[in-house]
């Protein structure tokens, strides 16, 4: 029997690296996400006078319209046997009655006007109230805000371009799914893996996908964004032969180097709308998990919102500049395909590396610079309210000169 050296050092090569996320205490105990954001919810065409339950950051929220078409939000629980009031009805107009006992809370404000098991002179009401969160419509969703401050206007925090736009057409897809939010927003702004996973989906089977390249990030206000700076169809692995994405079926896309709009080698025309933004990058993320992605005809946004630790609300939309028939041509296509094509198959392969990523530990590479960038987005604090940011401390004019040379090994 050989003897075994316990003195022995072990391996660096089985090393299981960054072991936790403690190098960023708010992003690692955000769990259940970041409060004091709006989140999307659910569709506007969605929610009526019937209610309708979601759970958001932790918390148990219900949607109800009011007899003018107003949208309410309160918390999703009965203070008397604490059944959920989503389970309930619109007894009168614009209020809520417990499903249990008839508990009715007005919409407005949350306080308790009647219970019905109780008569009309209960001596309950207006001693109970549930509480109430702030609500908006915007793009066709739903927003709740979550926190424990008073919220920053909604238009604050939609992407710039679609405070005032022009026409546009909506398309897309909410859906709960297994996985931590963090990983979610990791995974899409994520340099490395949209090149070789998605090159076997659907939406990309037709067109040559880049090998490999070399990026940086930059921050511009509340975003980062992806900046490329080298790109490479094929590459020669020493030892084991050439590896390249292209197949004798697959669209050869233009090569130029440089910034262009879309993953694939740009387009022969752009959107004027989308082109006017002078985007840095392509791909762009920002608090509290808004993924950005600019096409040459549209954009792509993704929302992760966070359910509870290990759900995420995965809302998935795509937005066209269009109007008249051009508007109509584009739901035409994306109700015959490209929602399934895009938002199912597409985004389905990131649901299935989400569930199946088990990180930290964690051994990084190159690439990875995207999600450390992230990572210390979120350490920054929220852009909306008095924390600072890295916007603020010395030397911000000089991190996207830092993370280059990062990135390059400098």
């Amino acid at each position: 029997m050989t003897a075994v050296d316990e003195t022995a050092k072990p391996n660096p090569k089985y090393s299981e690296g960054r072991t936790s996320w403690k190098s960023w205490p708010d992003y690692d105990a955000a769990t259940e996400g970041l409060r004091n954001y709006w989140y999307p919810v659910e569709w506007s065409s969605q929610v009526k006078r019937k209610p309708t339950g979601v759970k958001v950051c932790g918390e148990n929220v219900v949607l109800q319209r009011d007899e003018l078409g107003k949208v309410h939000a309160l918390h999703d629980r009965c203070p008397h046997r604490g059944v959920p009031l989503s389970l309930g009805t619109e007894e009168f107009p614009s209020t809520i009655s417990c499903v249990y006992h008839g508990w009715t809370f007005n919409l407005h404000d949350g306080e308790l006007v009647a219970v019905i098991t109780d008569g009309p002179d209960s001596p309950m009401c207006g001693k109970v109230a549930v509480e109430t969160y702030p609500c908006e419509e915007a793009v066709g969703l739903v927003w709740v805000f979550i926190g424990d401050r008073e919220p920053h206007p909604l238009t604050e925090q939609l992407p710039e371009e679609l405070v005032d736009p022009p026409e546009y057409a909506v398309g897309g897809r909410i859906e709960d799914r297994d996985g931590d939010w963090r990983l979610y927003a990791e995974n899409g702004f994520d340099e490395g893996h949209a090149k070789y996973l998605h090159r076997t989906s659907w939406w990309r089977i037709l067109k040559v996908m880049p090998t490999w390249n070399k990026i940086h990030i930059e921050r511009h206000g509340r975003w980062i964004y992806r900046i490329e700076d080298e790109r490479y169809w094929e590459a020669d692995f020493p030892g084991l032969g050439v590896w390249s994405n292209h197949r004798w079926w697959k669209i050869k896309p233009k090569q130029t180097q440089g910034k262009f709009l879309g993953n694939t080698g740009g387009a022969k025309k752009n959107d004027p709308y989308i082109a006017s933004q002078n985007y840095p990058g392509f791909v762009s993320l920002s608090v509290p998990g808004v993924l950005r992605v600019a096409y040459p005809q549209f954009i792509h946004y993704e929302f992760y919102v966070p359910i509870e630790e290990g759900r995420t609300k995965y809302v998935g939309v795509m937005v066209q500049f269009k109007t008249g028939l051009a508007k109509a041509g584009f739901y035409a296509k994306y109700l015959g395909g490209i929602r399934w094509l895009f938002h199912g198959n597409f985004s389905g392969q990131d649901h299935w590396m989400v569930e199946n990523t088990s990180a930290p530990p964690e051994r990084l590479y190159r690439p990875d610079i995207s999600l450390i960038e992230w990572r210390r987005l979120v350490e920054g604090g929220n852009p909306f309210g008095s924390d600072e940011t890295d916007a603020d401390k010395p030397g911000a004019d000089e991190q996207a000169v830092t993370l280059k040379a990062a990135n390059n090994g400098g």
